[in-house]
Formats: structure tokens, C-alpha cells, sequence
């Protein structure tokens, strides 16, 4: 068979492909992915001649994983459908959730502030002009039993993106959900958690990163006992990928950062078995289609092999990356922004086909605002037109065994390999961070996808090609001036309200405990009933731990 294909594809090339080529060129000499694989013109069964099918696929819910990590995929359920939501003030975040779950919305996506994100409260001074105006603004437990008020939460998943401060919010969560009567171990959902992505694209940081991994691996720790249903880390390409990396070092420094976690919860003393069930990752949907849906697949293959080879993990469920998937903001335009609205529907189809857990799609103004009502409708009947009307989600890996697919699968898999090898010999990714290794890769990489656009090389439709004149976009959600006010005299009031001498005397042992090695979830989760504020918890820590400057 393959010798015949061989010999068939020779003929066509010389008579049929050639008799094309003289008269007309092709677009471009050479195509390639935005990891600049370059892709074949036609794919056909002698490119996957070394594909051995048991050994590079298997079958869904099966090691490697690379068909999916269920056997019955969206045959069973489909993918928790989420949309990132939070601004202002928890009485309005709290409505907007209402909003989306009555509009059949699955889970919820929490966004915090700025503020809340670095730990400082509403009444900081580094705090003015920025309270409630990327997310939510959450200052105590207060704010948190008004956000999830009326939402029953031993039935809602909710996805928590925080990092620095997940710890505090973890602990508000849980007491929250005490006071609605529901235990802890019934609790469902995610908590970013991932702060190696934040020193290595983001920077909403607090602490040096030895005590970051120590409150990380206490995380591990205490939910592992306490709430074993919930997601401790969501491992984060995401925010890599949005700072200008290719989809390959997107998944490489992803994993890396993995590899990390993995290896500091097992040196503090985890088995690896113990908690490894409990890992998530958080991936970007980028444009280019196919490529999208072979980085899902290689990156379920890639991680099963590393916590199965490296790791000697005994368990199927410590080796099934599970995944949620945001469509790419940094690919929607401020020009003709409905144009987003076909491209997040692409990316939300990439991540459906290459077998995501949970799905947030973007809304179309979000390259001026947080995102209208209207807008965040259209991003979510976008998923459930996927869901319910495209009949893709009948047949599990429908795109499995394509040719150009399974080559670009292991294409992507070497290469993202050949990177975690290189951070490996640096000492692994904390050691890549401070050497700037990583930064500089997603520097390059960026400066080169520019650099293509400004050209021409890479037309971006309404952008550098296409171009229409155009009205100001209307209807934009906006933050009102007065939220910061009404914040600041809510947490006023909540600190004159409280016992002062119970906060003082917890966030003392927050700090003694801090100081030695003992668990730190317990002593926060007491500071957070006595009504202590997000910014005094972290500043207690910093105290103790410092703060982290980047050289």
C-alpha cells in the first residue's frame, strides 16, 4: 500500500500538480504555522508511516491520552461552558452571574481586580483608579457571600482566576460555602494558583518564588484532605501564549512549569499519586485552526508521558491532562469588532476538537472593555451552537487519524519536547525564569509575529488588509468613578464592624506559622472568618516572606 501511494503521488506531482505550477505559482513559497512548522502541500498515509496507532494514539481514555482522557468525550457531557466574568462590585458581578446561568451557562469564571489580584485593599493608595475595573473588587468575606449570594455552590463549578492571592480566596470560598450549609468536600472547581507564569509573562506577583511554591504545595496539601473534588492549580499557557508565544512554547513552558509543581509537592513530601489527579491546565485558542487542535492532543500525549516516565505515577488519572481553553484575546481587534465574532468561533471549534474540559469564549468588544450583556450572550450561544448544532461533538477526536493532523500532533510534541530538555539543563523553570531564558523566547517570538503583520506576511482581516472606515463602537460597559467610593466605604464599615482584637491575634499566628513550616491554608482560613482583609493577610505574609522585584 505504501509503496503504491508512493508511486501514485510521484505520477500526480509530475502530470497533474506540475501542469498547475508553470502556469500559476502558489500563494507563498513555503506555508508555515505560527511556530513556523512548515506545512506540506498535501498530507497523505506516507507521512504517517511511523505513526504507530496503540502506541502514539491509543484510544480515548487510555494512556497516552492523545484521543481524549474519556472514552465517550461529549457523548457523555459536553464541556463545561464558562464566560469570564467580574467587574465592579460583587453586587454586580453577582447579577451578571444570575444573568449567564439562566441563560444556560454551566459554570462560573470569576475575574478579580487589579488590586485583588496583587493583594492590596479597595482603601490602598496603590489601589486608586484601578478598584473594580478588570474584574471584581474583593476586600473580605463579605464581598465574597454577596458575590456567590443566591448561587447554590455544592452545584456550581466555579474557576477562580487568581494566582498570588488564590490562597486567601480559596479560604473565602470554602467559608462561604459554610455558611450556605454546604461541606467542603462537595466543592467543585479551580483556582489559577499558577504564579510561574506570572514572574514569566505576567507579573501580578507578591513573594520571591521559594515561599509562592511553599503556599502552592500547602494548597496541595490541605485540599488533598479537604476538598478533594477541587482543582488546586490550573498550570497556565494561556497568558504566555497572550504575551506573544508560539502555540510550541506555549505548551513547552506550560508543562515546564508543570514539571515544577510536580517536583516541589513531591520534596515537600506528597506522593505524587496523592494530588496529581487534581492538576489542571489553562490553554489559549489561537487562529491558526489546525494547529490549535494538534497542541491540545500532543499536549495530553507529552504530559501523560511525563508523569508516567519521570514521575513513576502509578494511577491513569495522575497521567490526564485536563484542560480549559480561553479563545485568544489577543487576537481581537478594535477594528470592525464583529469580525471577532467569527474568530472566536473558530477558536472555541479548535478547542471543542482538540478534546477541552472546559471552554470560555471571548466577547466581541473586549479589545475596548469588560464586555457588554449583549456581547457576552453572543460568546456563549456561540459554544452551545457548537454544542447542540454543528454535530461535532457526536464522535469522539473527529479529526483523529487525518494525515496533516497526526504529523503536525508529533511535530509539535518533539519540538515542545526539545524546549522542556533545554529548560531541564538550566536547572529547570524557576532556574529558565531568572535567567530571563523564557521572557526572551516569548519576547522573540512576538517581535516576529509583528513583524509579519507590519509586512503583510500575516494579514489580520480589518487590520493591515481589508480595511473599512468606522463609527466609534457604542454600548461599551464602562466603570463608574462611584465604585471605588462605594467599595472603600463598605470595607470602612466591615473594619469597624468586626472584632478587632480576634483579626490581630489571627494574622499573629498567620505569621508564626508563616515563619516556620507548618500549613498555612488552616491559619488563613480563621484570619478570613474574623473578616481580616485580603490586603492585611498579604501584607502579614510580606512581612514574612518579601516581595519579589524582577532584576
Amino acid at each position: 500500500m505504501g509503496n503504491n501511494v508512493r508511486e501514485e503521488q510521484e505520477r500526480w506531482e509530475k502530470t497533474t500538480l506540475n501542469k498547475v505550477l508553470t502556469k500559476a505559482k502558489e500563494r507563498e513559497p513555503v506555508f508555515k504555522t505560527t511556530s513556523q512548522i512548515e506545512m506540506e502541500r498535501l498530507y497523505t498515509s506516507r507521512n504517517t508511516d511511523d505513526i504507530d496507532y496503540c502506541r502514539d494514539l491509543g484510544f480515548p481514555g487510555e494512556y497516552p491520552f492523545t484521543r481524549g482522557v474519556q472514552p465517550t468525550m461529549y457523548r457523555g457531557r459536553f464541556w463545561t461552558m464558562r464566560q469570564y466574568a467580574g467587574f465592579a462590585t460583587a453586587e454586580e458581578t453577582n447579577k451578571r452571574y444570575k444573568y449567564l446561568l439562566d441563560h444556560g451557562q454551566t459554570g462560573l469564571s470569576v475575574a478579580f481586580d487589579l488590586p485583588t489580584q496583587i493583594g492590596y485593599d479597595s482603601d490602598h493608595p496603590l489601589a486608586e483608579g484601578e478598584v473594580g475595573k478588570v474584574g471584581v473588587a474583593i476586600d473580605t468575606l463579605k464581598d465574597m457571600e454577596i458575590l456567590f449570594d443566591g448561587i447554590p455552590m455544592d452545584k456550581v463549578s466555579t474557576s477562580m482566576t487568581i494566582n498570588s492571592t488564590a490562597v486567601i480566596l480559596l479560604a473565602m470560598y470554602i467559608a462561604v460555602a459554610e455558611k450556605q450549609g454546604v461541606k467542603a468536600e462537595v466543592l467543585q472547581g479551580t483556582i489559577q494558583n499558577d504564579i510561574l507564569k506570572e514572574y514569566a509573562a505576567r507579573g501580578t506577583y507578591i513573594f520571591p518564588p521559594f515561599p509562592s511554591m511553599r503556599i502552592i504545595t500547602d494548597i496541595f496539601a490541605y485540599c488533598k484532605d479537604h476538598i478533594p473534588r477541587w482543582n488546586t492549580i490550573s498550570i497556565s499557557g494561556y497568558h504566555i501564549r497572550e504575551a506573544g508565544s508560539s502555540a510550541v512554547q506555549e505548551l513547552a513552558f506550560t508543562l515546564a512549569d508543570g514539571i515544577a509543581y510536580v517536583e516541589a509537592a513531591v520534596q515537600a513530601g506528597l506522593d505524587v499519586d496523592s494530588f496529581a489527579s487534581r492538576l489542571s491546565f489553562f490553554f489559549n485558542s489561537h487562529n491558526n485552526f489546525l494547529e490549535e487542535i494538534a497542541k491540545f492532543r500532543a499536549a495530553r500525549k507529552l504530559w501523560a508521558k511525563i508523569m508516567k516516565e519521570r514521575f513513576k505515577a502509578k494511577r491513569d488519572e495522575s497521567c490526564m491532562l485536563r484542560f480549559h481553553t480561553q479563545t485568544a484575546g489577543c487576537t481581537l481587534t478594535a477594528q470592525q469588532p464583529d469580525n471577532n465574532v467569527v474568530r472566536v468561533a473558530f477558536q472555541a471549534l479548535a478547542a471543542v476538537l482538540g478534546g477541552t474540559q472546559s471552554l470560555h469564549t471571548n466577547s466581541r468588544d473586549e479589545a475596548f472593555a469588560l464586555p457588554s450583556e449583549d456581547s457576552v450572550m453572543i460568546a456563549l450561544r456561540t459554544q452551545q451552537i457548537i454544542a447542540y448544532e454543528s454535530g461535532v461533538a457526536d464522535v469522539v477526536d473527529l479529526l483523529g487519524g487525518s494525515y496533516a493532523l497526526e504529523v503536525l500532533t508529533n511535530e509539535i510534541e518533539e519540538k515542545a519536547m526539545k524546549y522542556i530538555e533545554k529548560i531541564d539543563s538550566m536547572g529547570g523553570a524557576i532556574k529558565a525564569i531568572e535567567a530571563g531564558y523564557i521572557q526572551q523566547e516569548i519576547g522573540d517570538s512576538a517581535y516576529q509575529y509583528q513583524k509579519e503583520i507590519e509586512t503583510k506576511k500575516r494579514i489580520i482581516v480589518g487590520v493591515n488588509q481589508f480595511q473599512v472606515e468606522e463609527e466609534p463602537l457604542q454600548n461599551i460597559l464602562r466603570i463608574s468613578p462611584e465604585v471605588e467610593k462605594y467599595q472603600r466605604g463598605k470595607l470602612s464599615r466591615i473594619k469597624k464592624e468586626r472584632d478587632q482584637g480576634k483579626v490581630k491575634d489571627v494574622l499573629a499566628v498567620l505569621k508564626k506559622i508563616a515563619e516556620g513550616t507548618e500549613n498555612m491554608l488552616p491559619p488563613i482560613l480563621e484570619a478570613v472568618k474574623s473578616y481580616a482583609s485580603l490586603g492585611e493577610i498579604s501584607g502579614a505574609l510580606r512581612e514574612v516572606f518579601g516581595e519579589y522585584k524582577e532584576s
